[in-house]
């Protein structure tokens, strides 16, 4: 199946590109979702006259992640959790409990925002956490883990 991306898909292509995708992946997500529309002529035609507003649209998403970003540049998270004496927690920090303290700070961030690359955080100490806030803009913060008694 053909398709015309309508943003940018990580992997995938820019705004603009008729890439081929498997059947099921264009019609389960990125259709529903917004992103692709099959590549007809009339959906040509469409997509050639509207190129510009979705243009403009994708650039006023990516200013305003960046503005979100420049609020979480070196920025350090504290976060309390019961702990053992030997430095491992009774459960774990996972990136919902991240979303959750950030959007507590005042820095709206979604849970699927937060990468943890090496699964949730379950060490007392400072670990390294990506925010992906735009295809093009992730920020690293830095996540402090103190242990509670």
């Amino acid at each position: 199946m053909q398709v015309i991306l309508l943003e940018k898909v990580v992997n995938l292509g820019n705004l603009g590109d008729i890439v081929k995708v498997k059947d099921g992946y264009g019609r389960n997500f990125l259709i529903p979702q917004g992103k692709a529309k099959r590549a007809t002529e009339a959906n040509k035609a469409e997509f050639a006259a509207r190129r510009a507003e979705l243009e403009k649209q994708q650039a006023e998403l990516l200013v305003a992640a960046q503005k979100r970003a420049e609020a979480l540049v070196e920025y350090v998270l504290a976060v309390s959790q019961k702990a053992g004496v030997d430095g491992r927690l009774f459960g774990s920090v996972t990136n919902g409990d991240i979303a959750e303290a950030l959007t507590a700070k005042g820095v709206q961030v979604a849970k699927a925002e937060v990468r943890m690359p090496n699964g949730p955080l379950k060490t007392i100490g400072d670990h390294s956490v990506s925010i992906a806030l735009h295809h093009d803009v992730v920020v690293e913060i830095t996540v402090s883990v103190t242990g509670e008694a």
